[in-house]
């Protein structure tokens, strides 16, 4: 019999004060396992990075992956953050550096049909005592967002047929899923070939794991709050038990230095975005989760000539603080528009539009300081609704561009992404031909503007 531990991690999401806590751990607790005799394994599950830190946005993840380096992981996976919110290029560069497999089996190039060079379908591993581990990854396959950045995705249903019929040989087989709760759950009913489950992006926490039909479902929340540990045992590749827990980062040690590697990590991505200069603005411009600030009026512009069209809608919430007088770089502009959003220029005849405006107008106060989270967003509140070139009057009758809207025309109007995956505004999804401009994130597209409007000098 052979004992095997796998230790994992998942959902960081560039919440790099845990790192410190979290690299002695995982370095540490693999020696004592060993030392109790254990082979051990050491995995991540996707979304390390997110953009919202400036470190992340600076070098593109890059500074990312030379933090996962030092743990010495066996594998990974990749999470939405890690292919949504890099270029294609980005990602095909990301893992030039990276001391470990990155393992995803349903993530094509959309030019060639083929797996990216940086990944793996799967990786098989062969213990000290002959057990065979194979190791598979599957990301959440977002149709509609990933062709734009030039990749197919393959459904993981779709995709686990195919690997299990390929791969039939008697292992111990663990999934590292990048799919969400619901998804696991539906594997480890369909598909009991798979010993262990590791789940991921839904930030759901098991503290001692879930026996779920043959598999074992194992997940360690969001942010590095957590830390995973997997025990087995293991005879000739029949798992004889499993168990699952979880340790707690707040309550492991913190020591000198730690504070200041943290806090340089964030000084250092404030300086390489700074050294990017954007506009001069003579001026403090305002914003504020209530009324019609002037960084909501010009984004709302900035809107409409990203997208050609003659209205546009944004909320409040999106900017996280004014701009001060003066010269604005991109380190200005991360810190006002941390979020993974695009502009998204959509097409409703007049009958959705006054639809659209009116599920607008039933929400608007309730929206005003909701604590929206997620689907790119990366701010606190939701904060008051904002419209430029659409009015509405006291008989709920609706303008576009200074018009009577006409219930069987065809308008275009410039709206946020977001939009689609929120539930607050059911017609943009529905009814909404959607055009995501997935070229510029909306602070790249905030600079473009600002440095037309307000040029340096």
């Amino acid at each position: 019999m052979e004992k095997i531990a796998i230790l994992h991690t998942n959902d960081i999401h560039s919440h790099f004060e845990n790192w410190p806590k979290i690299k002695r751990y995982l370095i540490d607790e693999k020696r004592k396992l060993e030392e109790k005799g254990y082979f051990v394994l050491t995995v991540d599950l996707g979304d390390a990075l997110d953009r919202s830190h400036p470190l992340t946005e600076a070098t593109d993840g890059r500074a990312n992956i030379e933090l996962l380096n030092q743990i010495g992981y066996d594998a990974a996976t990749i999470g939405n953050n890690e292919g949504l919110t890099n270029s294609h290029e980005q990602l095909n560069h990301l893992y030039d550096d990276a001391n470990f497999d990155v393992i995803l089996a349903n993530i094509l190039d959309a030019e060639t049909l083929q797996l990216p060079s940086w990944g793996k379908e799967k990786k098989t591993i062969k213990t000290p005592q002959g057990n065979i581990i194979d190791i598979f990854g599957l990301t959440a396959p977002y149709q509609s967002t990933y062709k734009l950045v030039g990749w197919k995705p393959i459904d993981d249903q779709v995709k686990i047929e195919e690997l299990l019929d390929k791969n039939t040989n008697d292992s111990v087989k663990v999934l590292l899923s990048h799919l969400g709760v619901t998804q696991d759950r539906l594997i480890a009913q369909k598909f009991p070939q798979f010993n262990v489950i590791i789940g991921s992006h839904t930030h759901h926490l098991f503290e001692h794991g879930e026996n779920d039909n043959q598999s074992l479902l194992a997940a360690a929340g969001k942010y590095g709050f957590y830390v995973g540990e997997i025990l087995l045992e293991v005879d000739n590749n029949k798992v004889l038990s499993k168990s699952a827990s979880v340790v707690e980062v707040a309550s492991l040690p913190e020591l000198d230095g730690d504070e200041e590697f943290i806090n340089g990590l964030e000084d250092k991505g404030e300086k390489l975005l700074s050294e990017s200069k954007v506009a001069m603005i003579d001026h403090d411009i305002d914003n504020g989760l209530r009324g019609k600030p002037e960084i909501v009026s010009l984004f709302l512009d900035a809107m409409k000539k990203k997208a050609h069209t003659k209205a546009s809608v944004v909320n409040n919430g999106l900017f996280l603080s004014p701009l001060k007088k003066g010269v604005i770089n991109k380190n200005d502009l991360h810190q006002i528009l941390p979020h993974s959003m695009h502009v998204t220029k959509t097409s409703l005849v007049g009958a959705d539009i006054w639809r659209l405006v009116m599920e607008m107008q039933k929400n608007w106060k309730f929206l005003i300081q909701f604590p929206q989270k997620g689907m790119g967003f990366r701010g606190k509140f939701f904060g008051q609704l904002n419209y430029d070139g659409i009015e509405v009057d006291e008989n709920n009758n609706v303008y576009f561009d200074g018009e009577l809207v006409d219930f069987n025309k065809t308008y275009e109007i410039a709206l946020l992404d977001h939009y689609i995956f929120i539930p607050f505004f059911p017609t943009v999804a529905i009814k909404g031909q959607n055009n995501i401009l997935y070229d510029q994130t909306l602070r790249d597209l905030f600079a473009d503007y600002l440095s037309d409007k307000f040029p340096l000098e």
